[in-house]
């Protein structure tokens, strides 16, 4: 009621706190206009990408300051009762902390994600490790929030550090996925990327290492869960650690009537073509023939070594490379073996 009042009698005093208000808002969009071009002039002579970090986060709340500034201007300069103007400028400073703690936190995650895997030595990039530095930004702009509204955040702290104790007990299951994920992602030996198998049967690309699960995408296109706290317990074969580079066997057999040595040196040309023409292939280290396991039942049995330059590199290499060595036997009349069984008839005379 008697702001009502306040507007009915002082209307004349009101002019000038809504030319400020106006004034900041058409001074405040001029400066954005201005502010993101020459941002963006900058971006263009820079080969980093921090500066389209910052555009990015604080092009949206630009604006939303510019206005709060315009209301807290005009609130000083106008004939509001105090009580009101105190209350205005405690909303405003909550909204402002809030919105600065929203980019901090926007600008903390984006630079994990942009910087963090070129660091060596650094915490892998996972959606984890984005969370964690939201998570830092999002708690230190709550203190500050609390303090500057005046409130006593030791109390808070103390009651956080008792009520604590149980929670972690109520959530020990989701605590336990949490630090694995965490002790995972630190120790380097899972990254996203790499190409893992666990000894229960799971294998894929590592897509995600999250606060609850690691997401695993298989070879057939589907996403496999994987808590933190099985990975971190599992036997995991990381196909792309030390090296990307791997090694594959293809067995070769071939008729006993074979020359061991024409076998060897067909072997070996087909794999060292095929390490020219063939995608994954490599020519170094250069391909291997062994005559192991040697001698078959029916056939003569070798081991065709090579390297390919992934993991999954080996399947379309396997099958090039068998086409390849099949129409070489063929144009060289080299028989392929077949199981053989010889049969022995023993006639034994009945006496009488």
């Amino acid at each position: 009621m008697r702001l009502l009042e306040l507007l009915q009698n002082h209307s004349f005093q009101l002019i000038v706190p809504i030319s400020i208000f106006v004034v900041t808002l058409v001074l405040g969009f001029l400066i954005r206009r201005l502010f993101f071009s020459a941002l963006a002039r900058w971006a263009e002579r820079t080969a980093g990408q921090f500066d389209e970090i910052v555009a990015q986060a604080i092009r949206g709340p630009f604006m939303i300051w510019v206005l709060m500034l315009a209301i807290h201007l005009a609130a000083q300069v106008s004939p509001l009762p105090e009580k009101i103007s105190g209350l205005i400028g405690k909303i405003l400073l909550f909204l402002m902390v809030a919105s600065l703690t929203v980019v901090g936190a926007k600008l903390a995650s984006e630079s994990v994600r942009i910087y963090g895997s070129r660091m060596q030595g650094s915490l892998p990039v996972t959606s984890l490790t984005q969370n964690l530095a939201q998570l830092t930004v999002i708690i230190i702009g709550i203190l500050i929030l609390l303090n500057s509204l005046g409130m006593s955040i030791t109390p808070l702290l103390t009651a956080l550090g008792v009520g604590g104790l149980a929670v972690a007990l109520g959530l020990q299951d989701t605590l336990a996925n949490f630090f694995a994920g965490f002790y995972v992602s630190l120790a380097g030996y899972v990254r996203l990327g790499d190409y893992i198998k666990l000894n229960s049967g799971e294998e894929g690309y590592v897509a995600d290492i999250g606060w609850r699960s690691t997401t695993i995408k298989a070879l057939s296109n589907n996403l496999i869960i994987i808590p933190n706290s099985r990975l971190a317990q599992a036997i995991v074969t990381n196909y792309h650690l030390p090296e990307k580079r791997i090694s594959f066997s293809i067995p070769v057999s071939v008729g006993c009537d074979s020359d061991p040595d024409r076998i060897e040196a067909i072997l070996g040309d087909e794999a060292r073509k095929g390490a020219q023409e063939i995608k994954g292939l490599l020519a170094e280290p250069a391909p291997v023939v062994r005559f192991i396991p040697g001698f078959g039942s029916s056939s003569l049995d070798f081991t065709l070594v090579c390297h390919v330059s992934e993991f999954t590199d080996q399947y379309p290499v396997q099958h090039e490379l068998r086409k390849r060595i099949l129409k070489s036997f063929r144009r060289e009349g080299i028989a392929m073996p077949f199981p053989t069984r010889t049969v022995y008839v023993r006639e034994e005379n009945s006496k009488d």
